[in-house]
């Protein structure tokens, strides 16, 4: 028997409990003796979550003794970890356990500085926290799931249910981890990261160049150089372009990619306009330029963008 502590604290985001319970609770291997036994552990009996109260089955010291121990996501990620729960993961990982995180369980996970020099990964939205947070871990913000073999991270919400079912292919196989996600009725690979989920927005900027930055978005379909932008700025293009760095972090070129991205972005959402024809519109030289700068930036091609987030057209909507 494969045992499968799932840590729950108060404020656990109650979709990232379910996930694990749900998975490894009701996969099926072809020996008995192979199953897991799922546990939800908490410091405490009463856990209280969004909306409603759970009661643990399962004590803080079961984690030690676990096989799996699985660090789902907590909506508070500035609450300080208690000394207990960080002491129970390090027993559990000291005894060999496999430890995995969903979402921004990952704060949790990295509080007992077993991320440390790891690469990892969490939700996008609370990336920018993590990787200040914990500047010791590689963050990656753009994947589903990273597996450093016994810990493993993933990202945001249904990103957990992917890696749940990755770590039943690696205990199990690909059949047994294929039946799992058909009762998830739930693909069992899915194609690019998470990246393609987030907005990718050029950097904003509050100072001088504020102006400037909103011509450039008005403008990022057209040939803007480093010259007329630091004409329209008034400024040597050498001065222009240090501030410009200093100010959002970025080069005019790759703000100038952003914004022309995150225009494509928006116009594959809602028009049905051919791809050559958006790589125009965004001020792309051509249609392969765009997919080169789509994909490195959003993990995905603009065509599968445009069938994961495409909503319903009217009649006769166009750009």
């Amino acid at each position: 028997m494969h045992n499968v502590a799932i840590l729950a604290l108060d404020g656990v985001v109650p979709f990232d409990l379910t996930i694990p319970f749900e998975v490894f609770g009701r996969v099926r291997p072809p020996s008995p003796q192979e199953r897991y036994q799922v546990r939800i552990c908490s410091p405490s009996r009463t856990i209280h979550a969004a909306g409603f109260t759970l009661h643990a089955t399962g004590k803080l010291a079961d984690i030690a003794r676990a096989d799996t121990v699985v660090i789902p996501g907590i909506e508070n990620t500035r609450a300080p970890i208690p000394r207990e729960v960080v002491s129970a993961i390090h027993r559990a990982w000291k005894n060999g356990a496999r430890i995995a995180s969903i979402c921004t369980g990952a704060f949790i996970l990295a509080a007992t500085g077993l991320l440390r020099g790891q690469r990892a990964t969490t939700h996008w939205l609370a990336a920018a926290e993590f990787a200040e947070k914990y500047p010791d871990v590689l963050l990656d913000p753009k994947v589903l799931f990273v597996d450093n073999g016994r810990i493993i991270t993933s990202a945001g919400a249904c990103a957990g249910l992917d890696m749940c079912f990755h770590l039943v292919r690696k205990d199990h196989g690909h059949s047994v981890a294929a039946y799992a996600a058909r009762l998830a009725v739930a693909p069992l690979d899915r194609q690019g990261g998470q990246a393609q989920f987030i907005r990718h927005e050029a950097p904003a900027c509050t100072s001088t160049l504020a102006p400037v930055l909103q011509w450039m978005g008005e403008n990022s379909h057209r040939t803007l150089t480093i010259a007329k932008l630091a004409r329209r700025a008034g400024m040597s293009s050498r001065t222009f372009a240090r501030r410009f760095r200093e100010q959002t972090g970025t080069t005019p070129l790759q703000w100038l990619i952003s914004a022309r991205i995150h225009r494509a972005q928006e116009l594959l959402e809602s028009t049905a306009v051919s791809v050559d024809r958006i790589a125009t519109a965004v001020g792309l030289d051509s249609p392969s330029v765009l997919r080169e700068h789509f994909r490195r930036v959003v993990g995905v091609s603009p065509r599968h963008y445009r069938s994961t987030f495409r909503r319903q057209l009217e009649p006769g909507e166009e750009l």
